[in-house]
């Protein structure tokens, strides 16, 4: 018969408990989340490693793979540690193996890796069984004093072995090699640090306890990432991140140009940013290049070895390098931002975010808890041996008759403690001698041992009693961290890696006319609103086609570089990247689609963009002003508005300026020529009246020099003009009504 799907109770529902659905999932979720937070994904304060690493570090220990012993397999390694302190998978514990042991990602390496470790590139490492590791000298550091009672144990997962629950940490580990996870509700993003600087710093901090963010950063410049790069931030939001923890640092690799003769040369890429795989930016900038958003590179090659190498060729030898740079700088990840966010497990419990000093002082409490319980083990230990040296001082003055008691009493522990007054512990230590030992026994060098203990013992009493003295003490241990990781003496590991930058100073425009290939192109406009460019400049637009209902309003030259201003009659402006307008196959599309503009608003007029030129802009009702063209560029869909009208008055006209004096005319044919001066410059508002109106409004208006007289078109596309005598009677003040057109005026009213 098979299993019984009838509950334990027969039957009876007393057995089944209701649970609320709700309290379940947020008790359970809440237990994931903490255990996320505290035993995976976030970093200890006072050691900068989450417990993966711990036990790597642990288990390295235990397996005595000193910097000075030889090397044992990964697999060893990654078994020990996943057999009695970390019951995960076995890959996950070798990834964290393996980046500890990558110069290119650890500031510091903790790990000392023989064989293929993985690279830049992004490849991954040989598998554990052919690699294998010891530790470095950071990862000692790390240790110093673990045997010696400084850090707390707990049980192991299976409560068969002990782990610490936080290593001694002589380094600033968390600071000086980074760390980056992403935990339940909360990440974290510390980037790595100069260990010297560092040092300077908390050393600064145990001279002046009350010493500001502001003056730790003169010592932490900032990061130092182990790839190198140039980190271009200024000084003020590079303080603002580590005064508040939260913040980011932009990181921008470094290059120079190499000059290949004939007036040639190729931009060469030598480091970096931190994080970013070689091959992936490699392939992204050959991929732009290939989609032709890179005009200004014609080739990419990487010619790395050990170092690192990208070659860059530019189009032509006139391209300005640092321009091109720039374009590269856009749109790649030769510059990329590094976030910080010190979020931390602050005493080992509590998750937050600390500045800078927070950290530093963290670390500095944690490095006194560790002296303190090092020396009270310490003294610990002297009381013991120095208890053992009494007894055996007593021995060695009475030898021939402790001898005699071992010799002929059954039980002789009792009869010596009794006869010599010897504590339990100083009988056992002379019964355990050996014989070989007796000759040792010389008053001299017990008595040697006995005072240099005694005199150690003041010292440690006289540290566990002075403040003063304890921090004098760590500070001592930190300089000779610092000597250790030298500048000068270690350059190797010590020299600042990351240099700092001004940020670049380049104009956007600029930037964006090197993206964009250079390419003559005509712009159209429907009546109804719909854009396209077709390339080339196009003499004949006869031959272009319309949507059923629609036709040409207007069409000019530009160039793909240009920036084309769209005028609406609701007096704003619209701004569009000549290379964004759809190319010339279909109809286009309508301009709603590319702005932000009202349904009841229609295109004025649409040209491309000089920003040397001044614009008369003039509503229906006769209302203008003039604007330089530099103003009334819009950065956002939304457009700017410039011309302010209500309705039913709407923006009328839009033409470029230039002489000095206005002809306006209406749609009643009355024609006025006043002095361009009347006009003010503004860079927003409704503007003043040009022309006075009983009902109507404006026709169109341009601007001329007097002296070479107003010129108009008429239907049959004869020229006319009239001198500055002849348009005398026309002549008067802004405002005025003005007088009917003379003969010969096209009868559309435009000039």
């Amino acid at each position: 018969m098979g299993k019984s799907l009838i509950p334990p109770s027969g039957g009876e529902d007393d057995s089944i408990e209701p649970v609320d659905l709700k309290k379940a999932l947020e008790e359970r979720y809440l237990a994931y989340a903490l255990s996320t937070i505290m035993h995976r994904a976030l970093p200890d304060v006072r050691d900068g490693l989450k417990p993966v690493h711990r036990r790597i570090m642990h288990a390295m220990r235990l397996l005595r793979l000193n910097p000075d012993q030889g090397f044992a397999k990964c697999a060893r390694i990654v078994g020990e540690v996943m057999g009695k302190f970390h019951p995960h998978g076995d890959q996950s514990i070798y990834d964290a193996l393996v980046r500890l042991a990558q110069s290119f990602s650890m500031r510091y390496p903790l790990v000392d890796g023989q064989g293929n470790f993985g690279n830049i590139d992004g490849d991954n490492a040989a598998a554990m069984r052919y690699t294998e590791a010891r530790m470095t000298e950071v990862a000692t550091l790390l240790l110093e004093g673990i045997n010696e009672d400084a850090v707390d144990f707990r049980p192991t997962y299976n409560e068969e072995d002990e782990e610490p629950i936080v290593l001694p940490g002589n380094f600033p580990n968390l600071l000086a090699n980074g760390s980056s996870g992403i935990a339940v509700g909360m990440a974290t993003s510390i980037p790595p640090h100069n260990a010297a600087e560092l040092c300077d710093a908390a050393i600064h901090l145990i001279d002046h306890p009350d010493a500001t963010v502001a003056q730790l950063v003169e010592f932490v410049q900032g990061p130092d990432f182990p790839t190198g790069g140039i980190i271009v931030e200024d000084r003020s939001s590079i303080l603002e991140a580590y005064e508040t923890g939260r913040g980011g640092f932009r990181v921008r690799a470094r290059w120079n140009t190499e000059d290949m003769g004939r007036g040639t040369w190729n931009a060469v890429v030598t480091e970096i940013p931190y994080g970013v795989q070689k091959s992936r930016l490699i392939e992204k900038i050959a991929e732009l290049i290939l989609a032709r958003k890179l005009p200004l590179v014609e080739d990419i090659r990487d010619e790395s070895a050990e170092d690192i190498r990208i070659v860059l060729v530019p189009k032509s030898r006139t391209v300005d390098p640092a321009l091109m740079m720039e374009s590269l700088f856009r749109l790649t990840e030769l510059e990329s931002r590094f976030p910080l966010n010190m979020n931390v497990l602050s005493r080992g419990k509590v998750p937050g975010v600390l500045s800078l000093k927070e950290v530093l002082r963290e670390w500095l409490d944690h490095r006194r808890d560790v002296l303190l319980r090092r020396s009270r083990n310490r003294l610990a230990e002297i009381e013991r041996r120095l208890e053992i040296l009494g007894g055996y001082l007593i021995a060695y003055l009475n030898i021939d008759e402790v001898i005699r008691i071992i010799r002929e009493e059954d039980e002789p522990k009792p009869v010596m403690m009794a006869r010599f007054s010897l504590t339990d512990v100083q009988a056992e230590a002379i019964l355990n001698m050996r014989l070989r030992a007796l000759r040792k026994l010389e008053e001299f060098e017990i008595r040697k041992e006995f005072d240099g203990l005694t005199e150690e013992k003041k010292q440690i009493e006289a540290l566990l009693a002075s403040d003063v003295q304890q921090w004098k003490t760590v500070r001592w241990e930190i300089q000779n961290v610092r000597y250790r990781f030298d500048p000068e003496k270690n350059p190797e590991l010590g020299a600042r890696r990351t240099t700092f930058a001004e940020p670049p100073e380049h104009d956007i425009g600029d930037v964006h006319h090197a993206l964009v290939e250079r390419e003559p192109v005509t712009v159209v406009v429907s009546e109804k609103g719909w854009l396209r460019a077709l390339k080339g400049h196009l003499a004949d637009l006869s031959t272009l086609s319309f949507k059923e209902g629609d036709g040409l309003k207007l069409a000019f030259h530009a160039q793909t570089t240009d920036k084309i201003l769209v005028f609406s009659t609701g007096g704003k402006f619209y701004t569009i990247g000549a290379d964004r307008l759809p190319g010339g196959r279909g109809h286009g599309e309508p301009i709603r689609i590319m702005v932000d503009m009202e349904n009841d608003q229609d295109i004025v007029t649409a040209f491309a963009h000089d920003p040397e030129r001044r614009l008369l802009l003039v509503s229906h009702a006769g209302n203008g002003f003039i604007v330089p063209e530099k103003e009334v560029v819009a950065n956002t869909r939304k457009g700017k508005q410039l011309m302010n009208v209500k309705s039913p008055d709407e923006a009328k006209l839009c033409v470029p300026v230039s002489g000095d004096h206005v002809a306006i005319v209406g749609e009643n044919r009355k024609l006025l020529v006043f002095p361009l001066v009347e006009v003010p410059e503004m860079t927003r508002g409704k503007g003043v009246r040009l022309q006075k109106y009983k009902d109507g409004g404006v026709s169109d208006a341009k601007t001329f020099a007097m002296a070479e007289g107003l010129t108009w078109q008429d239907s049959a596309d004869r020229t006319f003009t009239k001198s500055a005598d002849e348009l005398a009677e026309w002549l008067g003040n802004r405002a005025a009504a003005g007088r009917i057109a003379p003969k010969g005026f096209p009868r559309t009213g435009k000039f």
